[in-house]
């Protein structure tokens, strides 16, 4: 005997087939306080993002009963900010969990399509000089183009490769590789690899270096802490610095480098699901790597809509903690990087501080 076997949508079972869409959150019907204590942002700045994905996501639900790009992008902006599916989110606007999930695949597949057009270097040598000189007012340290480093984003097991993913401090992760400017605009992102592999390696493997090394023909460099190698396009801190003027280079250089610090500071208060305070990211490693690309994308047109955050410091847990490396073994083994570095501790800081030459 033959058995029908009926699938149901959860939304089906909510609201019943009467309802062509669920659009029954609407926007002018809230104020902006209320949207950004749920989705994190105010209305215009949804409005823009509605714009900007709103026909790839109308492709993505071209049913009879699709949700409108307006009620996905809540859902993920809820998921981003919270870190969570919770009920009330979605009741709040209309739709179940399971289309929470769905919501949040479709729009952060639908940002991480547009991160090359807003995570990038500047290209028009303006914008470079700008570019130098915005990071040279922070402390002193000359021809920057972007401070560096790795950041480990703790995710669930995966099912295959699982010891890849395992960090030094025992727990699942990514290794993300970021760059900023001097005003925190992500201009690097490359949140893919696997949380075994060491901030050196990371770099060995990534586009950036092929970038810099291969691309990049500019007079600058990146700074990196000393988990990285010194090299003649990334100047890293001294070892143990022997006179005043590599100590001064090294105080300027860690005051430069510590915008990156504060821009994924600024990226984890917004986007909670990155944090770690609701757990790990509970995806494929894949998946999980395309989320913190959509936040990073989101970090970035939230900066050009002047909606910086300024998070407080807080403490952090043994979770969160970033996983220490060995470093006495990464200071100079280029030797023409560590003549580029001398040379630039010569020229920019073996003088009083306030009579710094300045390229």
């Amino acid at each position: 005997m033959a058995i029908s076997i009926a699938v149901l949508d959860c939304d089906l079972l909510l609201y019943g087939r009467g309802h062509k869409t669920l659009d029954r959150f609407r926007l002018e019907d809230v104020t902006d306080d209320y949207l950004v204590s749920m989705y994190g942002f105010p209305r215009r700045f949804i409005g823009f993002l509605v714009d900007l994905l709103g026909s790839s996501l109308s492709r993505r639900t071209q049913r009879s009963r699709a949700i409108s790009p307006e009620i996905q992008i809540l859902a993920a902006l809820g998921f981003y900010t919270s870190g969570s599916f919770q009920t009330r989110m979605g009741d709040a606007i209309g739709i179940s969990q399971a289309s929470m999930s769905r919501c949040v695949a479709n729009v952060t597949e639908a940002l991480v399509e547009r991160a090359s057009q807003y995570i990038h270097f500047p290209v028009e040598e303006a914008s470079l000089q700008e570019l130098k000189d915005e990071f040279y007012a922070l402390a002193g340290m000359p021809n920057v183009l972007g401070a560096m480093d790795c950041i480990h984003v703790a995710i669930k097991a995966p099912h295959a490769e699982d010891l890849l993913y395992v960090n030094r401090k025992g727990l699942h992760s990514l290794n993300c590789l970021l760059v900023c400017d001097a005003k925190g605009k992500i201009l690097s992102a490359e949140t893919h690899w696997p949380g075994s592999l060491q901030n050196c390696t990371v770099l060995q493997q990534s586009a950036l270096s092929h970038q810099f090394k291969e691309e990049m023909h500019v007079d600058g460099w990146l700074l990196g802490d000393c988990s990285f190698y010194l090299r003649s396009w990334l100047m890293t801190p001294m070892h143990i610095p022997q006179t005043p003027a590599e100590l001064r280079y090294n105080m300027a250089h860690s005051d430069t480098h510590g915008m990156m610090e504060q821009t994924f500071g600024s990226i984890r208060a917004r986007f909670r699901c990155l944090d770690g305070s609701k757990g790990t990211l509970q995806y494929s490693p894949e998946k999980s790597s395309n989320i913190i690309l959509a936040c990073c994308v989101l970090h970035n047109i939230a900066l050009e809509h002047d909606l910086g955050v300024l998070c407080a410091p807080t403490s952090i847990s043994a979770e969160q903690q970033q996983p220490e490396e060995d470093f006495e073994h990464l200071d100079a083994l280029d030797v023409k990087a560590e003549r580029t570095r001398q040379k630039l501790v010569l020229t920019h800081f073996s003088g009083e501080c306030d009579g710094l030459s300045r390229k």
